[in-house]
């Protein structure tokens, strides 16, 4: 890409977050129910909150394991509960059906 695409990416880039920043109150009302459900199923654990953040479509589920550092047969598990509760698309890599801030397991709020 030449200069010119780098800086039109890059300020395309800082809108789209810009406007996830502003949507997210309206995102989290609703998604209300299924992030409640999405807590109950992480809970307290730190791995497990990490592989779900890691749960983009980009990575294979052998990938999120190695990167999270979370035991292969928790994050089966995991897998399959997120499935169970319609949390995850049906692509190949797990893809988690609705967004969640980066820092959604470290509020500690419902409606976060």
């Amino acid at each position: 890409m030449n200069e010119h695409s780098d800086e039109l990416l890059s300020a395309v880039r800082e809108i789209r977050d810009l406007v996830r920043l502003l949507a997210e109150p309206v995102v989290a009302e609703r998604d209300r129910k299924l992030r409640a459900e999405l807590r109950g199923i992480v809970g307290r654990s730190a791995r497990s909150a990490k592989a779900v953040l890691m749960m983009d479509g980009s990575r294979t589920q052998r990938d999120i394991h190695r990167q999270a550092g979370i035991n292969e047969g928790q994050l089966s598990t995991l897998v399959k509960q997120l499935k169970k509760c319609q949390l995850l698309t049906a692509n190949d890599n797990p893809t988690l059906a609705i967004s969640v801030p980066h820092n959604f397991f470290e509020t500690g709020e419902e409606n976060a």
